[in-house]
């Protein structure tokens, strides 16, 4: 990294990126869904879905993983454990969306979390809107990756991701 002395962020997202939509669900032997209890105790078709090469790989990255995902502090308790993660920092999100319809209602969430920061936000509704606004408000580096959310994070997102941080 540059003389930045603080490492990247990596904001992870976790619908999409990390549990795909595209994926089939689970099934057990006779057929039925293969269901995961969640913390509080409510059933989730959908956490089969994880790969679980994604947290080994998420922590080889040389920078500090942080929860921006509607999932809160449940991601540190249901996914985080999943993928062998630590607890990681959650972004919280206000009560009220913002007015500017043409961006992403955690973009300005976001780029106030790194607060110049360099960072990489992983998610799955990133627009070129998104883009404009970070590189007019944000005063470092971001990578700003949208996740195919019918297949998640990817050998090649992964690729992008690494080659940003060696740059930053």
């Amino acid at each position: 990294m540059s003389a930045i002395t603080e490492r990247a962020l990596l904001f992870l997202d976790v619908d999409g990126p990390l549990i795909p939509f595209g994926a089939p669900p689970a099934r057990r032997a006779d057929g039925s869904p293969l269901v995961h209890e969640t913390a509080a105790g409510s059933a989730n078709p959908l956490l089969d879905r994880l790969n679980p090469e994604h947290g080994p790989r998420l922590r080889r990255l040389p920078c500090d993983l942080v929860w921006a995902t509607t999932w809160m502090a449940d991601a540190n308790e249901v996914i985080a454990p999943r993928l062998g993660l630590p607890e990681l920092p959650v972004v919280t999100w206000p009560d009220e969306a913002e007015d500017d319809t043409r961006l992403h209602w955690k973009t300005r969430g976001l780029v106030d979390w790194a607060a110049g920061r360099p960072f990489v936000w992983v998610d799955d509704e990133i627009t070129e809107a998104d883009r404009v606004w970070v590189d007019a408000h944000h005063g470092g580096p971001a990578l700003l990756l949208r996740v195919d959310p019918r297949i998640g994070l990817s050998a090649a997102d992964f690729a992008v991701v690494e080659d940003w941080l060696e740059q930053c």
